[in-house]
């Protein structure tokens, strides 16, 4: 990443105020791996795209590979409390045009996706984490 753009993501998270500047780059780094575990790498640019519903299912198998058992600990550091809040961070970002969005996008393509408390309680990730799933 340029350091162009890691100042233009500081300058949004502290505009905004809401979430840390590494849930913003935690974002970018989280939409190429779902870009990747959707098969869509070799696709030209206008045809990677990856729905709301689909990133945030990826954050959370993302943040558990990066994090394990403190996925949930970051996340609330970040001010990332619920699945939606990942949506507020990927709509800044369209809006300070460091991300693209569709006309079918929307913010409530983020909402209730998962529970946060359930989706990353160790006890139960940790037998899937173990067996490599």
């Amino acid at each position: 990443m340029d350091e162009q753009f890691l100042k233009d993501i500081e300058e949004l998270a502290e505009v905004d105020g809401r979430y840390a500047k590494a849930a913003y780059l935690f974002i970018y780094d989280a939409l190429q791996f779902t870009v990747e575990k959707l098969g869509k790498e070799s696709l030209p640019k206008q045809e990677r795209h990856v729905s709301g519903r689909e990133l945030v299912q990826a954050l959370s198998e993302y943040g558990v590979d990066q994090f394990g058992p403190l996925t949930l600990s970051v996340f609330e550091h970040w001010g990332v409390r619920e699945t939606r809040d990942f949506g507020e961070i990927v709509f800044n970002l369209v809006g300070a045009n460091l991300m693209s969005k569709t006309d079918n996008d929307c913010i409530d393509d983020f909402a209730d996706v998962y529970n946060f408390d359930e989706e990353f309680e160790w006890k139960k990730r940790r037998a899937k984490f173990k067996r490599g799933a």
